[in-house]
């Protein structure tokens, strides 16, 4: 099934040594009960990562593990994410992440570019669209109506590997991590055992 997992708002600047996340929603129903907050901590730390190596005025979408992390930022240095499933389309999610963006530089002004704070901006809307967009097809009707489209052909598909500097791994970031609990890494390892010896084809 079709899975929309977080929806984020970020402050990026070069004045800042890592990305803050303002905003912040989850829908990890799919996950166990006790792996959600390490599920949570894990799309914090890709979505920091990965918006980290966002250009301004750049979209891009990493797949990891089976998951995508869709990344955008605008000229302004506000950027956002939204994590999903593989099966996921990304015309949808990068609309959907427009919207946010827009919504929420309009109903909290320039605060954001002040945030020192993780996830310190209330913005309930966040919500609102996470449960609205976890149908694309669904979602897909309310996006016919915008015309900007056409902005979201020029979205760049990487790989993780391609998006870290040369000789930079996923593994060695997470170990060196200080957002990442000794939990988090644990499944972090265990997660990536499991999915390279259990392969179905």
């Amino acid at each position: 099934m079709v899975k929309l997992l977080s929806l984020a708002t970020v402050r990026t600047g070069n004045e800042l040594p890592d990305p803050i996340i303002c905003s912040f929603a989850t829908e990890l129903s799919s996950f166990g009960f006790f792996q959600r907050p390490t599920v949570k901590e894990m799309i914090s730390f890709l979505t920091k990562t990965f918006i980290k190596r966002t250009e301004p005025g750049q979209r891009q979408s990493i797949t990891h593990e089976g998951y995508v992390v869709h990344c955008y930022v605008r000229s302004d240095g506000l950027g956002g994410t939204v994590t999903t499933d593989g099966e996921y389309p990304a015309r949808v999610a990068f609309v959907l992440l427009g919207q946010i963006l827009d919504e929420f530089a309009t109903a909290v002004g320039d605060s954001w570019k002040s945030c020192t704070v993780p996830e310190s901006i209330a913005f309930p809307p966040l919500e609102d669209y996470l449960q609205k967009y976890q149908n694309p097809a669904e979602a897909d009707k309310i996006t016919k109506i915008q015309k900007d489209l056409d902005e979201t052909t020029q979205i760049l598909h990487k790989t993780i590997d391609s998006v870290l500097e040369r000789g930079v791994k996923l593994d060695n970031l997470v170990e060196r991590s200080n957002d990442l609990s000794a939990q988090s890494k644990m499944f972090y390892k265990q997660a990536k055992k499991t999915n390279s010896c259990c392969v179905i084809s």
